[in-house]
């Protein structure tokens, strides 16, 4: 009588991971102009915190629609850099503000 043996995988050791180098592009500066600064302020700063500084404005202004999260709220100042539109996903968000740096 022949007997089967069970073979087990082998466990490979866990590869250590690189820590992630943030891009260069998104780390350089970036002037807002004069719509964008009302909100976010008048300074250089790199499009991360462009974009934290634009979501602590939503949040604290609690402009976040209440149903559809995804969905941002306009106020007067949000309105001039989102081309005049009242409402935006959050999407459509980065696509405007993008033309409002230089």
């Amino acid at each position: 009588m022949s007997a089967k043996k069970s073979r087990r995988p082998v466990k490979k050791a866990a590869k250590r991971r690189k820590k992630r180098k943030p891009n260069p592009a998104f780390m350089r500066p970036v002037k807002p102009d004069a719509a964008l600064a009302a909100v976010v302020g008048s300074k250089p700063l790199p499009r991360t915190q462009l974009t934290k500084k634009l979501w602590a404005y939503i949040k604290r202004k609690k402009l976040q629609d209440k149903r559809n999260r995804r969905m941002i709220n306009a106020d007067p100042a949000l309105r001039a850099v989102f081309g005049g539109r009242s409402q935006v996903n959050m999407f459509q968000m980065t696509k405007l503000v993008s033309k409002h740096v230089k």
